[in-house]
């Protein structure tokens, strides 16, 4: 087990990559706290879990507010006792506006949820992770690391997350803290869903986002999930300061 004795949180763990995520971990060893602010997935990923004889908690809240970025570190020692592995993973989509359509609470919500939410989470976190090292793993995207029309917000938030890691890994690594960032290409989830769901034409959205990756298909949860649980283990311990794109050559 590559995560064995370690306990993770993992925000926005009740779907998609964060679920993905939060059952892989727990095969690999690791006790999981999953966030998000939504209690029903919540509920079915630690029961999930928990049927697989492994350990998990939940805990509802805005990773955007700081009272809840710290009632989620705080249940995590109470209950487990250590904080070893941080996956910053909760994020919104984003709205199909131009910047000149783009409404300023759209532009709120996107940025405090997507950057703002990373910001919080860790800063509670690093007390606790820095007493024995760890490993944080943030989740930005493809289209953080080149422009992309029609996505002010949530490109400014997700090309935020990219440069804060290179600034954390920087900051962190005196405390054995290694820091990294996945940037996902486009993944089978709820968001992904829901997007092509309310397009013009859904099969034809489908397929042409398809051809944006050369690998011939979109990604899958899992496909995240391995990668997280690679930088999350000892296997990536001269790993830092990583931006890795999982994107079936999207980016290349």
């Amino acid at each position: 087990m590559r995560l064995k004795n370690k306990v993770a949180i993992i925000t926005g763990g009740g779907t998609g990559i964060g679920r993905a995520t939060a059952l892989l971990f727990a095969r690999e060893g690791a006790s999981v706290v999953i966030t998000g602010r939504r209690e029903t997935p919540l509920k079915e990923t630690v029961s999930e879990i928990r049927n697989l004889n492994e350990n998990a908690i939940f805990v509802t809240g805005d990773v955007s507010k700081a009272d809840d970025a710290q009632k989620m570190i705080q249940k995590t020692l109470e209950t487990f006792g250590g904080l070893d592995i941080l996956f910053n993973n909760a994020g919104v989509n984003y709205k199909p506006d131009t910047i000149m359509a783009t409404k300023e609470d759209a532009w709120d919500v996107t940025v405090d949820i997507n950057l703002k939410g990373t910001y919080l989470v860790s800063k509670y976190a690093i007390p606790e992770m820095s007493k024995n090292g760890g490993s944080i793993i943030n989740v930005s995207s493809v289209v953080g690391m080149k422009g992309f029309p029609s996505a002010i917000a949530y490109t400014a938030a997700k090309g935020g997350v990219i440069n804060m890691t290179r600034s954390m890994a920087l900051e962190l690594a005196q405390y054995k803290i290694r820091v990294n960032c996945i940037c996902p290409g486009i993944v089978d989830t709820e968001m992904y869903r829901g997007f092509i769901n309310t397009s013009k034409n859904p099969d034809a959205m489908k397929k042409q986002l398809v051809q944006l990756h050369p690998i011939g298909r979109i990604g899958k949860p899992d496909d995240i999930a391995y990668g997280a649980l690679f930088l999350a283990s000892d296997e990536a311990s001269w790993i830092t300061g990583a931006i890795i794109p999982i994107d079936g050559g999207f980016t290349a």
